[in-house]
């Protein structure tokens, strides 16, 4: 009998994706007004600049295991007590200047000084886009009365919790809210899914798990022994990581949620 949902944040229940978007979009128009640049093409240059420049940090092994991608460091501060945190928050400042800089060169414009601007202006823009699904709220109150709930999510504690402060409508749908930061480790490490359960006094087969991503939410749940809901909102293609059931919406968890309490449904 299925007790609880654990649910991931980024791009489940907040859309992370689109929020990074609307930051670039107003960021990359003070370059179109200075310049008259293509700010989409600035967009792409400062995202592969960004992504390479990552990679090259003695922090980026800590940021994957942890689940912190290159966007999250152009604008999280990473206030977070661990060492490594520590040592990205001051590799941060710099590498956003870099980024933008950088990707500004890519297009044909040498000025750092509007890169050091623009590097500052997108944090701000950042945190004035805090998207949320339109099903969210009308699933989690439907959910609450029915179904403990606990939120799983990767990142640096102090910029997930940056994100909720945002909407800090989510915050009381749950009961436990887990960050890899916090934890040590990020999905799919199965310590942070013991952890989950621990913290509900709950077993496998009492939970099961809702989230984006194949490779973190849906293998770790799988490896756990957890069912696995893969919510596929943009259509992807599955990769060689099978989940229980895949939706589209979050109104699709209604049915298999019955189904399951009803002993009917056949896993996907």
């Amino acid at each position: 009998m299925i007790k609880a949902i654990f649910f991931d944040l980024d791009d489940t229940l907040l859309w992370d994706q689109q929020s990074v978007k609307a930051a670039f979009k107003t960021t990359c128009k003070i370059a179109e007004d200075y310049y008259g640049v293509d700010s989409n093409k600035l967009e792409e240059a400062v995202r592969d600049v960004a992504r390479n420049l990552y990679t090259s940090y003695q922090t980026y092994s800590f940021t994957q295991m942890i689940g912190i991608n290159p966007f999250e460091g152009l604008w999280g501060e990473f206030n977070d007590d661990c060492e490594q945190f520590q040592i990205l928050r001051q590799l941060v400042p710099q590498y956003r200047k870099d980024a933008w800089t950088f990707g500004l060169k890519e297009i044909g414009i040498d000025d750092e000084q509007l890169g050091h601007k623009l590097a500052e202006t997108f944090p701000i823009k950042r945190k004035k886009h805090p998207y949320i699904y339109e099903d969210t709220y009308p699933v989690l109150n439907q959910l609450k009365d029915h179904y403990r709930l606990l939120l799983l999510t990767n990142g640096s504690p102090s910029l997930q919790k940056t994100k909720l402060s945002l909407t800090p409508e989510l915050i009381p749908y749950f009961e436990q809210i887990v960050i890899s930061g916090d934890y040590g480790k990020g999905k799919p490490d199965l310590g942070i899914f013991h952890h989950a359960l621990s913290l509900m006094e709950l077993n496998t087969n009492e939970v099961i798990m809702v989230g984006d991503n194949l490779n973190t939410d849906i293998l770790g749940a799988n490896r756990v022994g957890i069912q696995s809901i893969w919510i596929n909102r943009e259509q992807k293609e599955r990769n060689h990581i099978v989940p229980s059931f895949e939706i589209n919406n979050l109104n699709e968890l209604f049915s298999i949620l019955t189904e399951l309490e009803n002993g009917s449904r056949i896993k996907s």
